[in-house]
């Protein structure tokens, strides 16, 4: 024989060779002939031992004090206690004892990796991060969205999450903030034969920040090579005099070259300048 004492804030399983009896309350009781006792937290999941919860909840008595809930494959269930979050449920059959405690359930689908907009961001910091995916972009970045590697839309600044179900999410991210460029000219020569390096600094900034990923192989190259033909061009029409008097017109021909193809290139170039002659 032993004695076993149940809590106000308790619940005991009573068992008798193995089968279940009743549902104890608050008390003393003492356990004998093959009588067992499981004690339960009221304010835990019910998840009996030596029986299955739908077992249990064949108690009428039982049935009546208990909220019930069933979260399906492509689900998650946010639990919610006297209208604060508890926790998050996946699949499965959950009970809680609602004898004192109001018990609601907000039933999320993550078949697609989107979160619904009714969904509070504030759980995210509160449950664990298997769950959910967290993307952070910078006020000065735009970010890429692929699910399996399939582009969805551009991101702009902000805090996002997203499910995980399995599906692959990637970012890629991209600066807005103007960006320098520096061309380093390759041996030019000049209409009187003589040789010249020329380096150029060129300002832009990422217009198109999709196409400039699927539509063009490595802007940046691209337009480092329309610089140094825009050079060449420039640099064969003159001699060296000419081109030492008038280093301005060099700058304003390789900007105007480069204007031309800013929809090419998905860039919008602000300023080109000569920084070495």
């Amino acid at each position: 024989m032993s004695k076993i004492i149940i809590s106000e804030n308790q619940r005991g399983f009573l068992f008798k060779n193995g089968k279940y009896v009743k549902t104890l309350t608050a008390g003393k009781y003492r356990t004998f002939g093959g009588r067992e006792i499981e004690v339960a937290e009221r304010d835990q999941p019910i998840l009996p031992v030596q029986c299955t919860l739908e077992q249990l909840l064949a108690d009428k008595a039982v049935a009546k004090q208990v909220s019930v809930v069933e979260v399906g494959d492509q689900q998650l269930a946010l639990h919610f206690v006297n209208g604060k979050f508890a926790s998050v449920l996946r699949r499965g059959k959950y009970a809680f004892w609602a004898v004192t405690d109001k018990h609601e359930y907000k039933m999320v689908d993550i078949s697609t990796p989107e979160v619904a907009e009714d969904v509070p961001q504030y759980i995210f910091a509160q449950i664990p991060a298997v769950y959910y995916a967290k993307i952070e972009v910078m006020e000065y970045q735009k970010a890429r969205l692929y699910f399996n590697q399939k582009f969805i839309r551009v991101l702009d600044a902000g805090t996002y999450y997203f499910w995980k179900n399995g599906v692959k999410i990637d970012v890629n991210f991209v600066d807005t903030r103007l960006t320098q460029m520096n061309i380093t000219g390759q041996e030019i020569l000049t209409l009187d034969k003589v040789s010249l390096r020329i380096n150029f600094v060129c300002n832009y900034r990422v217009t198109d920040y999709v196409k400039i990923l699927t539509e063009i192989d490595d802007f940046e190259e691209q337009i480092h090579i329309a610089a140094q033909m825009a050079l060449r061009e420039y640099v064969g029409k003159y001699k060296l005099d000419e081109i030492l008097e008038n280093k301005a017109g060099m700058s304003e021909y390789v900007f105007e070259k480069l204007k031309a193809k800013e929809k090419e290139f998905f860039v919008e170039i602000t300023e080109v300048v000569s920084n070495e002659l």
